[in-house]
């Protein structure tokens, strides 16, 4: 039997470690790439070579790891020009909107730059490979701000007559807002991941995730809400909202529940695919509700404070409208609730 090959950018990371056992399971050799730039991103707190260890240990010849920078094109080039891959799974990026004003050029080069490398090689050594590209829901930038928000006790809502209460499309305009630099970066490698289908005929997804979240996750303050949350209230550091009074809307999904989605392409790829992918209405929470959910959960009291000023381009509202894939897959569902992922978190945490 011929062996499958599987490469997966960012694959220490939340989806990109969850994708490494994913494929592994399904008969898959991985190569992982990984660099550990979060570290360089967030802090020591944030690395995630831990995980990298892991894989290496417990997946054994089963996981290749490459310490490749996605923005060295030669050093990538030789690694397509050995292998034959059938599916690329990119989940590599500069994640946070806060931290690519600090260095745009750096966050540009690998959200963008980085991903047109991996298209570029993909199509010149792996032309039937299935692409896989997390994108984020900050490609809409500030457009769901500007939808007719209620403020109730916990959060900002929609009124339920509204056709969006269920959540957000893909036919959202991406124009005319604004999106972080961030949002900039991966709207240009979400464009250029369509375009590679369009143009030259690849099999590339494009999924637009929402809060994507698990208890791999190395939460930092600038990104990873729930797990940054979640371990500042179980070791008593200060949790800073910023603005919208703690009432903005995240929806959040399982890193096992976007890698399935994952799957279910790869075996039956769509022509120029394009998904919004979260956890939808069921698994949306604000923050204020968040908190107060860990707390009873871990029995600690947390240590809140209030800046009145937003992120710029930040979110105020954002639920997943996923209709659209479980259209064309109608076998895929969430199996995680906000509760299993929150309870699953706190129990990492506090064994730790």
């Amino acid at each position: 039997m011929l062996t499958k090959y599987g490469l997966v950018t960012g694959s220490a990371g939340l989806i990109g470690s969850e994708s490494v056992h994913r494929l592994i399971a399904e008969g898959f050799v991985v190569y992982g790439i990984d660099n550990d730039m979060r570290s360089y991103f967030f802090g020591p707190e944030a690395s995630t070579k831990r995980y990298q260890n892991n894989l290496i240990e417990i997946c054994q010849d089963n996981y290749i790891h490459l310490n490749i920078d996605i923005r060295d094109s030669k050093k990538l080039e030789e690694v397509f020009q050995q292998i034959q891959f059938d599916i690329i799974i990119h989940t590599a990026a500069q994640p946070s909107h806060d931290w690519a004003a600090r260095e745009p050029q750096t966050d540009f080069t690998i959200n963008a730059v980085g991903t047109l490398n991996l298209l570029e090689l993909t199509r010149k050594f792996s032309p039937d490979a299935s692409f896989i590209f997390t994108s984020t829901n900050k490609v809409y930038g500030d457009n769901p701000n500007k939808l007719p928000l209620i403020e109730l006790p916990t959060r900002y809502d929609l009124p339920t007559t509204h056709p969006e209460w269920n959540g957000i499309a893909e036919n959202m305009s991406i124009d005319a807002c604004t999106h972080s630099l961030f949002g900039v970066s991966k709207t240009s490698a979400d464009l250029l991941t369509q375009e590679y289908a369009r143009y030259f005929g690849l099999k590339t997804a494009v999924f637009r995730g929402g809060c994507l979240t698990g208890p791999m996750h190395s939460g930092a303050e600038l990104h990873g809400f729930l797990a940054y949350l979640v371990k500042c209230i179980i070791t008593g550091k200060k949790y800073t909202i910023f603005g919208y009074k703690g009432k903005q809307v995240r929806d959040n999904i399982h890193a096992h529940d976007l890698t399935s989605m994952f799957m279910l392409f790869h075996y039956n790829p769509r022509e120029n695919a394009v998904y919004n992918a979260g956890g939808g209405r069921e698994n949306s929470i604000s923050i204020i509700e968040a908190i107060e959910k860990i707390a009873q959960l871990s029995k600690k009291a947390p240590d809140i404070a209030f800046e009145k000023a937003n992120r710029v381009g930040d979110h105020q509202w954002y639920i997943t409208d996923n209709s659209k894939f479980k259209q064309d897959y109608p076998s895929w569902d969430l199996t995680y609730s906000i509760d299993d992922l929150l309870e699953e978190m706190v129990k990492k945490a506090i064994t730790r």
